[in-house]
């Protein structure tokens, strides 16, 4: 009983150690402290609010700005998902304090601050810790990894997206796009006008996806599909939930919303292990020279003389590489279409100067890598819909020790945000008409674009760019191609302009056009 009674007594110290750890210092005291530092070096931002941090505020303030309907030329869509942003930058300047429940997040808008970060290698900014949900929809793949695993992970993974590699799977990227083209041909024929109003986000996301399960990992359409539902499900959960301060633990009670991640996440990971399982059935003892090819190559294996000799990725690391690329591949492509739909819509002119272009380099051919990689204006008009709708509003890091940057002392542990969106319309770098659409900007490179070389972020730079930049740029030019050949296209007056973040930058209420088949 004597032994009992110590064993509750010293339980219950260590639960009064872990709230005064957890209330006292963590919830007050740090919040405290870090805000006083900064302050004394001059950085100021929105008060603290025990807990929940400045959440609160920046909910209402997205909820506001979520009226707002903005006209077709007006590109400036920072007041309707970064009014929070905005208004901490007027009253406070840059960079400005600001918190995350009880972390600190420092924002800056200083292009060489950017550089600096992105482009070091010495890892001392890392990845921001992930939101739960985020990382059961994104994997701890290429993009989430630190450290030997990110070497280990990238070196296995980068012959895939050689660009010799991306120009054969330019026959299957135009495939996928010419059945759905052809659909929608077959679809405006039974039109008397011919003409036919889509939805065409959606007809790009199960595009990219279609294209995403083919080019990297060599599955049917079927499953491809079966995991993109899967990712939005995950993806609509993360939007309503990542503003939300949670409680230690509280991730892993069986609320309801948790049971439905849980059984998201169980469906998802079981569908592609059955994109592996068919591979490692189909393939033998040779795996393909693809994305799950290679990964499985590197998977632990049996040597000759029977002993496992691990070589690079265990099978969960390629389930969760699984996970970050099928969405990366379809997502941020899928977004890159709309939104060039949208502004070839807005500006035709350049929707004429493109087709020109593709019918000049392409002829009656099958577009192709080669001929592809000749389209210079549907580059620069890619490029510039990159810098005014990138899939990607912002990116996070996280500093490993205490450091100074730009004359600023910064803790251990402290957020650093980059809000891409909002640099790539500072005038100072970009000119005087950096709210307007103006590819010419791009017309010698995007180094040469604006006053610094890495003004446009939206693939990121330095060593953790996205390694999938070149294969988006070809699959956008090959599906591009295949339509202006084959359509013309206006918006639809049903389309309403509202941009909106939801993990990335997407049309409100979609993209309605309308299409009108050509001869050509």
């Amino acid at each position: 009983m004597a032994s009992f009674a110590l064993l509750l007594g010293a339980l219950m110290v260590l639960a009064i150690l872990w709230l005064w750890d957890y209330i006292v210092v963590s919830l007050i005291w740090r919040p405290y402290t870090i805000a006083k530092k900064l302050r004394e070096q001059g950085i100021h931002g929105p008060p603290y609010n025990f807990f929940k941090g400045c959440n609160e505020d920046i909910k209402r303030m997205k909820v506001k700005a979520d009226g707002l309907v903005m006209d077709l030329h007006d590109h400036n869509y920072l007041p309707r998902i970064a009014p929070h942003y905005l208004k901490w930058r007027a009253q406070y300047g840059g960079p400005f304090l600001y918190w995350f429940g009880s972390k600190p997040r420092i924002c800056i808008f200083d292009y060489e601050l950017a550089r600096q970060i992105l482009s070091s290698k010495s890892g001392h900014f890392l990845k921001n810790d992930s939101h739960p949900t985020v990382l059961a929809l994104l994997g701890k793949g290429l993009v989430l990894v630190e450290g030997v695993d990110w070497v280990r992970h990238r070196r296995v993974i980068n012959p895939a997206f050689a660009m010799d590699k991306i120009k054969m799977m330019t026959k299957t990227m135009v495939a996928c796009a010419q059945n759905m083209v052809k659909e929608l041909e077959d679809q405006a024929s039974k039109n008397k006008n011919r003409l036919n109003q889509v939805e065409l986000d959606k007809h790009f996301q199960e595009l990219t996806a279609d294209i995403i399960s083919h080019t990297a990992f060599g599955s049917s359409y079927k499953l491809g599909i079966e995991a993109f539902h899967a990712q939005k499900e995950l993806q609509e959960i993360a939007v309503k939930t990542l503003l939300n301060v949670q409680l230690p633990g509280f991730n892993f009670l069986p609320t309801e919303r948790n049971r439905q991640k849980w059984a998201l996440e169980k469906k998802l990971k079981n569908t592609l292990t059955q994109i592996i399982q068919s591979r490692l059935v189909s393939e033998g003892d040779a795996y393909g020279n693809d994305l799950l090819g290679l990964m499985l190559e590197a998977c632990i294996a049996p040597s000759e003389g029977g002993n496992q000799q691990q070589l690079s990725l265990s099978m969960d690391e390629i389930i969760h590489e699984c996970k970050t690329f099928f969405f990366a591949g379809y997502e941020t492509t899928s977004l890159l279409l709309t939104w060039t739909v949208f502004l070839l819509s807005v500006y035709p002119e350049w929707q004429d100067r493109l087709r020109k272009e593709v019918v000049r380099e392409c002829g009656h051919e099958t577009p192709s890598g080669d001929n592809l990689s000749k389209l210079k204006e549907m580059t620069m008009v890619l490029l510039e819909t990159l810098r005014l709708y990138g899939p990607a509003v912002f990116t996070q890091r996280k500093t490993t020790t205490d450091m100074v940057l730009g004359g600023t002392k910064i803790p251990q542990g402290f957020g650093i945000v980059i809000p891409f969106a909002v640099m790539h319309r500072d005038k100072k770098i970009w000119g005087d008409d950096a709210d307007e659409f103006n590819p010419l900007r791009f017309q010698n490179g995007v180094t040469r674009a604006a006053k610094v070389p890495h003004a446009l972020l939206a693939f990121s730079i330095g060593p953790r760019s996205c390694i999938g930049q070149n294969f988006a740029m070809m699959e956008a030019k090959s599906v591009m191609a295949v339509i202006l050949k084959k359509f013309s296209f206006t918006l639809s007056p049903d389309y309403v302009h509202a941009p909106v973040d939801l993990l990335t930058l997407h049309p409100k209420f979609g993209l309605p056009v309308v299409l009108r088949p050509l001869d050509i």
